[in-house]
């Protein structure tokens, strides 16, 4: 897992000129509503994006992480169906869904069921390199999301520029990146995490619980400001000191979020947790998001490190899969 993470601007690399040289075959046209489905580390792609674009576009954008979608779903429906393996039953059956509600379908995979799906029904499907767990493969899957909206003309490209930028800082910083989330893993370790954002970058704090679960093999939580505010906050009434807070940051987060953090810290440190404050680095949009996502998967690796467990077994979910299996 340490290699993968090492290796994550090479695959955003890799991931930009895939989707640059795929051939769409899919005409360009309008939408009145786009839907990415996929789970888990396949689907957290579409978290992140639907922030990215939640100021951009003039439709509805919206992630299913399940077996059905939405009932609005129609003819003037984009589906990104997203599924590194090709074979996530939820996404199988949604895809399905898509296909007999007559929902224009684009994939995103690295074969499997949806592969053959798509090539049986002559849809795009835009293929990365197979063989590795699909949490270390966001760059692959992201990226693609992106060169599908480009296509569509629902973006510019303008992100292909930021990207390569954000490659080059991770690049640059990578053994300072490092040094800074082994000293986080070791305040973190022996605690319950509880991670905290704004809204505007939740899709990175659900990547980071998410790692944390698979990669530290810990439980943890997220919230995002201001709804935590509204609620969460008023849970903060007993010794905490078994937890640790680690809240995302944006230096140009909207200022009365920001009033907002600062004054839910003082709330907060009454109940003495460990509190511990990451703030993204860069220039541009998205140098600051893949610094946040490199530096907490680093996190995630170094706590399992810490934890002596195996940061790449799954073995729950392959039981949990296998189980499923034999009750098709």
């Amino acid at each position: 897992m340490k290699k993968l993470v090492l290796d994550f601007p090479i695959q955003l690399q890799e991931a930009l000129i895939i989707g640059k040289n795929h051939k769409f075959v899919t005409p360009v046209s309008t939408f009145s509503n786009i839907v990415v489905t996929g789970l888990g580390g396949s689907g957290i792609g579409g978290s992140i994006v639907q922030n990215f674009v939640f100021d951009k576009l003039n439709v509805p954008f919206i992630v299913n992480k399940d077996y059905f979608l939405p009932a609005f779903v129609n003819k003037h429906t984009l589906v990104i169906v997203c599924s590194y393996s090709g074979n996530t039953e939820e996404t199988l059956m949604a895809m399905q869904q898509a296909r007999k509600q007559k929902a224009t379908i684009i994939c995103i995979t690295s074969g499997g069921k949806v592969a053959e799906f798509a090539n049986a029904k002559k849809l795009d499907c835009i293929l990365v390199p197979a063989g590795m767990p699909p949490r270390s493969c966001l760059g692959y899957s992201m990226v693609q999301l992106l060169w599908v909206l480009h296509h569509f003309q629902l973006i510019t490209n303008s992100f292909e520029r930021e990207i390569k930028g954000a490659i080059k800082k991770m690049i640059a910083n990578e053994n300072e990146t490092q040094k800074q989330s082994l000293a986080f893993a070791k305040k973190m370790v022996g605690k319950t995490p509880i991670i905290y954002s704004a809204s505007t970058i939740e899709g990175v704090a659900i990547r980071f619980r998410q790692q944390i679960n698979e990669n530290s093999k810990m439980l943890a939580w997220h919230g995002a400001v201001p709804e935590m505010n509204h609620n969460e906050l008023v849970g903060w009434r007993d010794s905490a000191t078994d937890k640790v807070v680690i809240i995302l940051r944006n230096h140009d987060d909207f200022d009365r979020v920001q009033l907002r953090i600062e004054i839910g810290k003082e709330i907060i440190k009454k109940y003495k947790p460990t509190i511990l404050e990451i703030f993204s680095e860069g220039k541009t949009y998205w140098e600051r998001i893949f610094h946040l996502i490199h530096i907490t998967d680093w996190i995630s690796v170094h706590l399992a490190d810490l934890r002596e467990v195996d940061a790449t077994e799954v073995q729950v979910i392959d039981f949990l899969k296998k189980s499923l299996a034999t009750k098709a």
